[in-house]
């Protein structure tokens, strides 16, 4: 989710049907629609398919960020980070909601203990704690932050909780974005990522709050609190999420982490936010619902 388009990376007026905010909107609308139809479809018919989904996601957001890396130098290993991802997400969901947090714990701790090993032995080059380093960092931000998600569905009506997550997710991002491209005027974090407003935060923060009440009130029978504690918190962190993968791309000299998804980049570039806002709004709803 990104809030508003970032500009450090985004497009150039003199693109063809690129938006006001550096989006090709009508691709970037296509594709949007398409992936909230397979998340729908895979969550309403069994929540397998749903798991089959992420770990396709966090493979291709893995290659891409491997790809990003070898511009400095930094190769990552490829191989026990995708089975690690893998099984970190499988782990954590067939675990169970009680067990499953140990599991993902466990799961992450083997993947690095593995990428470690398996650079050391290696033996090409040189750089290896440098890429040993960066193994661990793709496996915190990558399958670790998507685990929470796998296990918000293993919990009891985990298919609201994540089609709530989802929801709130789009709504940020399109209360972000309408709010910044009518009425951003003040930059929230100019050398980052100028484009982004405190305007267009205060779109996003609206919007989702919204979502979350009628989420916590219809879909879950909690307070509305819950819902605007959720509104809140999804919108703030997936803003800083957001910062975070732009402020990456600048040391990385990149427009985008890749090209999967016409309008929005690469698949990493989808999943900025969501990845750091999982962890908040699984701890939320784990203790109030």
């Amino acid at each position: 989710m990104t809030p508003e388009p970032d500009a450090a990376t985004g497009a150039t007026p003199a693109e063809p049907r690129a938006s006001r905010a550096g989006r090709n909107l009508p691709a970037a609308i296509a594709v949007g629609l398409g992936l909230l139809g397979i998340v729908g479809a895979s969550l309403y018919f069994r929540p397998e398919p749903f798991v089959a989904f992420v770990v396709i996601a966090l493979w291709a957001a893995l290659w891409e960020l491997r790809q990003a890396f070898a511009r400095r130098g930094v190769r990552l290993p490829m191989l026990p980070l995708m089975i690690g991802a893998a099984g970190m997400e499988v782990s954590a969901y067939f675990s169970g909601p009680e067990a499953g947090p140990e599991a993902l714990l466990v799961a992450f701790v083997l993947t690095v203990a593995a990428s470690v090993v398996w650079r050391a032995l290696d033996g090409s080059g040189t750089g290896a704690v440098r890429d040993a380093a960066a193994a661990v960092f793709a496996a915190a931000y990558l399958p670790f932050m998507a685990g929470f998600v796998v296990l918000m569905l293993s919990q009891p009506d985990g298919e609201i909780r994540v089609a709530l997550f989802v929801m709130l997710a789009v709504a940020g991002d399109t209360g972000g974005y309408i709010a910044g491209v009518l009425f951003g005027r003040h930059p929230l974090a100019p050398t980052v990522s100028p484009k982004k407003t405190w305007e267009g935060l205060g779109g996003s923060v609206a919007l989702a709050t919204a979502v979350g009440v009628v989420g916590a009130v219809y879909g879950l029978n909690e307070s509305p609190w819950v819902g605007v504690a959720l509104g809140v918190l999804s919108a703030v962190t997936a803003t800083i999420g957001d910062l975070a993968e732009s402020l990456l791309k600048r040391d990385l000299d990149l427009k985008d982490m890749g090209t999967l998804l016409p309008g929005h980049g690469g698949v990493l570039d989808r999943l900025d936010s969501l990845l750091l806002t999982a962890p908040f709004v699984y701890l939320v709803l784990s203790v109030v619902a």
